[in-house]
């Protein structure tokens, strides 16, 4: 090794000893008679001092010449910091090195992207010197953290007898949803591999072939639209486990997750996590994955907006719409008139026609331009329904159920994150379950999965496939964390004719299945135990275990918003020779 020890090793416990470090320059200051450094490896940063009688003239010569970001080596002794020059915010701060050699590794450019400096510049160029960014210490924290998160997630599950399987990441193009990323095969002429959404089907296959308890740290691609929690290739937690039901599973990942949250956050998540059905959710908070921090639940008035004289209200509760609210306690300390405008431009976002809503007077009072088409007894009920004190905001929207969940949703954690009424680091984690099976494309007249094509109805709705699809429940459980889905799974179809079943209401035909999937048709009829898993969103979970607010700020190497690599200007075109061996003409 070029180095004895690294940069925050040294303590003085080795005071006296000769030791040898390498590293970056993090900064460096010239006080006359010598230079002092702070050296930077990945460890930690010690101070570096040039300065006679240790340092010959020749060395302190040298060390004038250092810039930020040189790659040095340095040999010297170890010594305590001069009386009262101890530097408590570091781990080595009551030692420094005092230089004897000093060897010159490399040079460094003037870094665009400063790893010593407390700002972040703009993400464009941390991703063009992605290299430079992952020199500061927040990056590093963070990658050293997803590090710890998935050994320990791999220990975990290895304790609990599951088997680490590779599964191809060449396979067969079955959509499942989101786009296929393809890749064409040079030997096999106009044909194409995909790369996975998901290993679904191959540790499904593992389940059929006796492997009952599968775990994978799986790399996944998808062809879709992204936003900052979304990345075009990530990677997931996949596991899978027979002779199962939903509770084994969520009881497995109640078990991973207290495990993760003790250690690394330092709390204490009591067990089995909450749970809540896809209805419920949907009824008090608008959304499949709520952010359970805060309270401010959605409340239905429609029965009492069809009782009021203001046409809005009257006119959507008694056409089928619903007339939904929120409470913000206290919030008319938060927003002015000026405040409530802004409100409405926001949920207008979402669908919303309009915000209406009301103030609460200091004698309980509702008060508000839209007041005069209430009577004052209903008035009286509906700030009852709504739980209403002095000093309380509760706003309201009159839409279409599901125009109501969007905008009350998107306007609850738009409130709950301007008035703080969660604390930083604050983490919360819950189950939702019992999801549809199906939701309808209402453009193309047809039911689509609502996880995936695999999973298996309720027992007690299986009829519903025949009778009522729209109101066939799945054995469907998402895990959610401050309103983030941060993973997700069901109970696999196990029955070759359920599953012929369910495709053939997705409007897959049996050719059509045959051809897609015909390979697992086959498998299902070949001793198939009752099986189901999940998948946890690694790069998700280690954003929210860091508390960040951009999944990008936890992948080492990741994408833009528009799928492409700013380091390495991926992707790229290829020359003429490598299309003409796959047998592909662009088009224009």
């Amino acid at each position: 090794m070029l180095r004895t020890h690294t940069c925050g090793q040294l303590s003085e416990k080795l005071e006296g000893e000769t030791v040898t470090l390498c590293g970056w320059v993090d900064s460096y200051r010239d006080h006359g008679g010598g230079l002092f450094v702070d050296l930077r490896d990945r460890y930690g940063i010690t101070q570096v001092v040039f300065n006679p009688p240790d340092s010959t003239s020749e060395v302190i010569e040298a060390s004038k010449s250092l810039r930020a970001e040189y790659v040095i080596r340095v040999t010297g002794k170890v010594a305590p910091r001069p009386e009262g020059m101890a530097n408590k915010r570091l781990a080595t701060g009551a030692i420094e090195l005092r230089a004897t050699t000093l060897e010159l590794l490399n040079k460094c450019l003037t870094p665009p992207v400063s790893p010593s400096s407390d700002e972040a510049p703009g993400e464009d160029l941390r991703l063009k010197y992605r290299y430079l960014d992952l020199r500061r210490a927040e990056m590093q924290k963070t990658m050293l953290l997803r590090a710890a998160l998935i050994k320990d997630m791999r220990d975990y599950f290895a304790e609990h007898d599951f088997v680490d399987v590779e599964t191809p990441i060449l396979g067969r193009s079955t959509p499942e949803g989101a786009r296929d990323y393809l890749v064409p095969s040079r030997v096999h002429r106009n044909m194409f591999y995909a790369l996975p959404q998901s290993p679904q089907l191959y540790k499904q296959i593992l389940m059929i072939a006796g492997y009952d308890r599968y775990i994978q740290v799986a790399r996944c691609f998808r062809d879709e639209d992204l936003r900052a929690d979304r990345q075009p290739e990530f990677t997931q937690l996949d596991a899978e486990m027979s002779f199962v039901d939903s509770n084994d599973v969520m009881g497995i990942i109640d078990g991973l997750i207290a495990g993760l949250a003790k250690k690394h956050l330092g709390i204490e998540v009591a067990t089995p996590l909450p749970r809540m059905t896809y209805d419920e959710a949907m009824e008090r908070y608008g959304h499949d994955a709520p952010d359970l921090r805060f309270g401010m639940e959605i409340v239905d008035c429609t029965d009492l907006a069809a009782e009021a004289e203001f046409r809005v209200f009257h006119s959507v509760a008694t056409s089928g719409g619903r007339v939904r609210a929120i409470n913000a306690k206290k919030g008319t300390e938060q927003y002015s008139r000026r405040g409530i405008d802004g409100l409405t431009e926001f949920v207008g976002e979402y669908g919303a026609k309009g915000l209406a809503w009301f103030r609460v007077e200091e004698d309980g009072s509702l008060n508000s331009t839209i007041a005069k088409n209430f009577t004052p007894e209903l008035l009286k009920r509906i700030g009852e329904r709504l739980n209403a004190e002095p000093g309380d905001l509760l706003l309201f929207v009159a839409d279409s159920f599901a125009v109501t969940c969007k905008a009350l949703y998107a306007l609850r954690s738009k409130i709950a994150r301007e008035m703080k009424l969660y604390e930083p680091g604050q983490m919360n984690f819950s189950w939702v379950v019992e999801f549809p099976m199906f939701e309808r494309d209402e453009e193309e007249a047809r039911w689509q999965a609502m996880h995936h094509p695999f999973t298996a109805p309720r027992d007690q709705d299986l009829e519903l496939l025949d009778t009522d699809p729209g109101n066939c429940r799945a054995k469907a459980y998402d895990l959610v964390v401050n309103g983030y889905e941060a993973g997700g799974g069901t109970i696999r179809i196990h029955d070759n004719k359920i599953q012929s079943k369910v495709f053939s209401l997705l409007g897959i035909d049996e050719e059509t299945a045959k051809d897609r999937f015909g390979f697992l048709l086959d498998a299902l009829q070949y001793g198939a135990p009752p099986h189901g898993g999940i998948a946890l969103g690694i790069d998700r979970c280690v954003m929210l275990f860091a508390q960040l607010e951009n999944i990008r700020d936890c992948i080492a190497f990741p994408k833009t918003q528009k799928a492409t690599d700013l380091m390495t200007e991926a992707p790229g075109e290829v020359d003429a020779k490598q299309l003409r061996e796959l047998a592909i003409k662009l088009v224009e």
